[in-house]
């Protein structure tokens, strides 16, 4: 008991020092980027009055700890400024934007998780034959090309010249206004409003950058399955299985892969982190509302609330899923404990 309330008491006190770093860095970030937050929110032109007078009530003429801790103290309410951009508070703005990041990414994370772990236990199954390469050689071109690259072949492909698939957003623009934001999620915001219409045009929409976030982390999760699965095939309890004449798929599904599901956990966790982050560049070229386009739109116009508002939010993102992904972990595999 003692050792577990030890081990509970470092993985805490490493959590809160992961998150203080994280603090730390996205203060210095927003105090040694070469924009003036206050020219950002004034304009160039603006008298030097007013710029002495917007300096001292953003709390930017006060020493570097006082700055710190006043945004310490900002942070405690909920509080990370307001955007020039929008006129609105960064909380606001991103409670608006990241529902749709978060449907991209579980979308995107459940098919590949759903594609990725079969591919990668049949790989590892026909080690050395043609489908594993050909599974290698599919993963690898996920892993080589670009995001951005991928988002506008499909787009030129699907959308330019086929004429199959929607242009860039996350509904056409006859459903504007029409559903009301109750979860921010539109799939789920369509089917509460019972427009079955709109529902197939939000998963339209959803299809493209949804399969171009997914082929990215099916590689890397069919990889990684592929890997755990042919170190667990070796065992000898798979091997006792097989001699005992169980069929291949009972030895496989019923005896290796528990063994691995546990390392996939972890796999897992990392990944959605990484949708969740790794979303920006498919939302820009995509044009999806989400905090990847909110986050370009800030940068490309030197709004740094919002920049330093989503930085955090991502760093938080993956600690928490790192935490959780840790947690499980402990608790599937008591070897761990």
């Amino acid at each position: 008991m003692t050792r577990r309330i030890k081990s509970f008491s470092a993985m805490l006190g490493s959590v809160i020092l992961t998150l203080l770093g994280l603090t730390v860095i996205t203060f210095l970030i927003g105090r040694v980027m070469p924009v003036d937050p206050v020219i950002a929110a004034v304009g160039d032109n603006a008298p030097e009055d007013v710029i002495v007078r917007v300096r001292a009530e953003m709390g930017l003429d006060q020493p570097l700890p006082v700055q710190f801790l006043h945004y310490l103290g900002q942070l405690a309410h909920g509080d990370l400024g307001m955007s020039v951009l929008t006129k609105n508070p960064v909380t606001q703005d991103i409670a608006r934007v990241f529902p749709a990041t978060f449907e991209l990414a579980t979308a995107a994370l459940l098919l590949a998780a759903l594609i990725g772990i079969p591919l990668g236990v049949w790989a590892a199954v026909r080690q050395g034959s043609l489908t594993d390469q050909a599974i290698r050689v599919v993963c690898l071109a996920g892993h080589s090309v670009p995001v951005f690259m991928l988002a506008l072949i499909s787009l030129l492909v699907f959308y330019s010249a086929l004429g199959i698939a929607p242009g860039p957003g996350r509904q056409d623009i006859i459903y504007d206004g029409m559903i009301d934001p109750v979860t921010g999620i539109l799939t789920i915001d369509t089917l509460l409003a019972g427009d079955l219409d709109a529902f197939r045009d939000a998963l339209a929409h959803m299809a493209q950058p949804v399969v171009i976030l997914a082929y990215f982390s099916m590689a890397y999760i069919a990889r990684m399955t592929r890997a755990f699965m042919i170190d667990a095939l070796k065992g000898e309890f798979v091997i006792t299985a097989r001699a005992k004449g169980l069929s291949l798929s009972t030895v496989i599904w019923g005896h290796a892969f528990p063994t691995v599901a546990v390392q996939l956990v972890t796999v897992l966790a990392l990944t959605y982190a990484g949708l969740l982050e790794g979303a920006v560049v498919t939302e820009t070229v995509f044009s999806w509302p989400g905090i990847g386009q909110y986050l370009t739109a800030s940068l490309m116009n030197a709004d740094m609330n919002p920049v330093i508002g989503a930085t955090l939010l991502i760093g938080i993102i993956y600690v928490g899923l790192n935490l959780v992904a840790d947690l499980l972990y402990r608790l599937l595999d008591p070897r761990v404990q």
